[in-house]
């Protein structure tokens, strides 16, 4: 039986076996296998059961479908290979067969000059999603050049607030003092 394994923390071993002949996959509740990831569009891309194939066709998907990196329209994608979509990465997973290397060794067709989008429905938030860091780069750890992590973070100073504080306590004295005034005028108006 052939499955989608989703490889993206906090979403580790989450799959879906695809045994109907069409898989539809996006974000929304009306897919067959929904992945609820900003990054994925609401109706992403489909899968496609022939023999013992299985073709991968993108529906116009605003962050696109890539097998082993390499952006497609249409493309097979065979046992082990990574299949991207937006920032989540799938592998396929055929239970006795081998998985192959990274490397595709089918043809991959080029992805279409974009057509217009389909009109999407209200409520559609794709978010495009830039590329983020590598394995490597964490491995490497350390900072941005110009992070300096000897010095200590000052607090800023807001001079509105000062000035704000300064106007109350001035106003607060006025108010005081004109009600002392007051009081005084009073006693001394009805001795």
């Amino acid at each position: 039986m052939a499955k989608l394994v989703i490889l993206n923390q906090g979403m580790t071993g989450r799959a879906h076996e695809l045994n109907v002949d069409r898989t539809t996959i996006g974000r929304v509740e009306d897919n067959t296998f929904q992945i609820a990831d900003p990054s994925v569009s609401s109706h992403h891309c489909e899968a496609q059961l022939r023999g013992s194939e299985v073709l991968i066709r993108d529906l116009n998907s605003t962050n696109g479908s890539f097998i082993n990196g390499e952006k497609i329209t249409e493309s097979i994608l065979k046992p082990g290979q990574t299949l991207r979509l937006g920032q989540v990465e799938l592998k396929l997973e055929i239970d006795g067969a081998p998985s192959i290397a990274a490397a595709p060794s089918t043809p991959v067709v080029p992805a279409a000059p974009a057509a217009p989008a389909p009109a999407k429905k209200t409520g559609d938030s794709t978010m495009i999603m830039p590329r983020g860091v590598s394995l490597g780069e964490l491995e490497q750890g350390g900072r941005p050049p110009g992070f300096d992590s000897t010095k200590a973070f000052s607090k800023k100073k807001n001079r509105v607030n000062t000035y704000f504080l300064i106007g109350g306590i001035i106003a607060g004295l006025l108010i005081v003092a004109l009600s002392i005034y007051v009081l005084v005028i009073a006693r001394s108006n009805s001795h």
